[in-house]
């Protein structure tokens, strides 16, 4: 098996885990190169190797997502939703076969102020006002308009997304399998603009009312400067990134570990 693996963090290059672990591979019988670009991607590779955290992966999904392969998260960061796996259970699962590919959504931006073409995000596209003046957001759902949305911004999140940003202003947890987007406002001026869930099938058109000349704009972790007249088509892209997961991973799980889902301070006395 042909593995590339991607690290942004040049500091992890000589991290005894990174070491070991490449170190472990190559005794296996895998044969494993770095890619830092979706340009250094070698013919007949099997899986991308994502080490760090989940901004890391985030990354490595748009790497991947070109150069269609699935994308395995190794943990070298701090919280793990994405790269949620530990390093001495890569080269088992690998080995055994003890692992399956999880096809998840990612979420599209178009629109004529996009030069490059469109931004596809594995967890969110996000647009936010520039100034310190509120932007209020038109948005309408297949053709029928929703109330402007008067905020500093909002959150358009994929299932895999609703535990990232989207969790943070209030959205809801989606199962990862879930076949849909999720619109939760940031900070807005009226207090009863609660998140909403619609199906990915959903197609919205977005534009803007903006006292600035610019709004602001996230695929993930890249960021965008448009015009305050762009408008925008945003559209969920089903299954367009496959995930591979370990066999025994659980979602519910990873809840429990990572958001402490469930824990009561009054029982751990």
């Amino acid at each position: 098996m042909k593995l590339a693996y991607f690290l942004k963090d040049s500091a992890l290059q000589l991290h005894p885990g990174v070491l070991g672990l490449l170190a472990d591979l190559g005794a296996a019988g895998f044969d494993v190169y770095p890619a830092g670009s979706e340009r250094d991607i070698l013919p007949d590779t099997d899986m991308l190797l994502s080490f760090g955290g989940d901004g890391t992966y985030l990354s490595a999904a748009s790497m991947a997502l070109k150069a269609g392969l699935p994308v395995l998260g190794v943990n070298f960061g701090r919280l793990g939703f994405l790269s949620e796996n530990k390093p001495e259970d890569i080269v088992p699962a690998l080995s055994t076969g003890a692992y399956s590919v999880q096809r998840r959504g990612m979420v599209k931006a178009e629109g004529w102020c996009l030069a490059d073409g469109p931004c596809i995000a594995l967890n969110e596209i996000c647009v936010m006002r520039d100034g310190p003046a509120m932007l209020g957001i038109d948005v309408s759902i297949d053709g029928m308009p929703l109330p402007t949305y008067w905020a500093d911004g909002l959150i358009v999140a994929t299932s895999s997304g609703s535990t990232a940003y989207s969790l943070s202003v209030g959205g809801p947890i989606c199962l990862p399998d879930s076949q849909v987007m999720v619109l939760a406002p940031v900070s807005p001026h009226n207090l009863n603009v609660r998140p909403l869930i619609i199906p990915d099938s959903s197609r919205l058109e977005v534009s803007f009312h903006s006292r600035e000349s610019v709004v602001r704009l996230t695929a993930d972790n890249r960021y965008f400067t448009l015009p305050a007249d762009s408008r925008l088509s945003v559209s969920a892209v089903p299954g367009a990134h496959g995930r591979v997961v370990l066999q025994g991973a659980s979602f519910i799980e990873a809840l429990r570990s990572r958001l402490h889902w469930g824990s009561d301070v009054r029982n751990n006395r």
